[in-house]
């Protein structure tokens, strides 16, 4: 496995002059097996309601993606008292980074997924949604189709700036335009979906008391309604922020200790292979 580091840079206005970093994992091919194989890729955008990213939902991911053969990259994007769209940028930016380097790291272009968690679900949802927007390629001046990711996963993602909202997490996102109708309506993702949003797998936790489960039902649903492939899983019961629900994510749990909703990785990792 190769292991490093490069830096993702946008040019807006509002964003700040350093550059956030992108942590790379690239398995490597072995002429043991196949030396030409190419690999899916994923980007991987922790949570943390848009006011940091979380460790649960880094390294621990991109390692369980590398050890199925899919290159990660774990993008610590801007968070406020950076707004929007500055992460939603950096992300697109991300996906490109990949697409360029495909043949460089053995990595399939037409299978580069970004995988969001919590604040870091809306953002993932956000480069679906948005890639092909009007409002971005002003902002990028990038060919729509070199941002466009292929696949969305989605954990307990925050979705709508409706009933159901984490009002925190647009709150960060937003700062000073945190009651601004158009920007709250152009943030809530439900509204936005189209049929060019890729393919995307989803799971919530029924009780979740921080994002409501509604916020990935509400996604599901308009996904359906413009026939976008979709696959959504609701475990019955557990916390906000599981991440892998288990001893490598949590420091109270032993080994062998996990969670219900554990096993939405092994579904992801099927997903975005199939």
């Amino acid at each position: 496995m190769k292991y490093f580091t490069t830096e993702i840079k946008t040019n807006l206005e509002n964003a700040p002059k350093q550059p956030v970093t992108l942590s790379c994992y690239i398995p490597d091919n072995s002429p043991d097996i196949d030396t030409n194989r190419l690999h899916p890729a994923v980007v991987v955008l922790p949570g943390g309601a848009y006011g940091f990213t979380s460790d649960r939902e880094n390294e621990a991911v991109a390692l369980k993606y590398i050890s199925e053969g899919i290159c990660a990259f774990v993008l610590k994007y801007h968070v406020a008292p950076v707004r929007f769209p500055v992460a939603l940028c950096e992300a697109l930016l991300s996906v490109l980074y990949v697409r360029d380097h495909a043949d460089e790291y053995h990595i399939d272009p037409d299978n580069i997924s970004v995988c969001g968690f919590s604040a870091g679900g809306h953002l993932a949802a956000s480069t679906g949604v948005f890639w092909n927007h009007d409002y971005i390629f002003k902002l990028l001046s990038i060919e729509p189709d070199k941002i466009k990711p292929n696949k969305l996963i989605l954990s307990y993602p925050v979705i709508t700036s409706g009933e159901y909202a984490h009002r925190g997490s647009f709150e960060n996102l937003l700062g000073d335009e945190k009651e601004n109708e158009k920007w709250l309506e152009f943030n809530s993702l439900e509204k936005q979906v189209t049929k060019d949003t890729p393919e995307t797998f989803i799971w919530h936790t029924y009780d979740d008391e921080a994002v409501p489960v509604q916020n990935s039902m509400m996604f599901a649903s308009a996904l359906i309604e413009h026939k976008v492939p979709t696959e959504l899983h609701i475990y019955k019961s557990g916390c906000h922020g599981l991440s892998l629900g288990n001893y490598l994510v949590y420091g109270d749990k032993k080994y062998g200790d996990s969670h219900m909703s554990s096993d939405w990785i092994d579904k992801a990792v099927r997903f975005i292979y199939n």
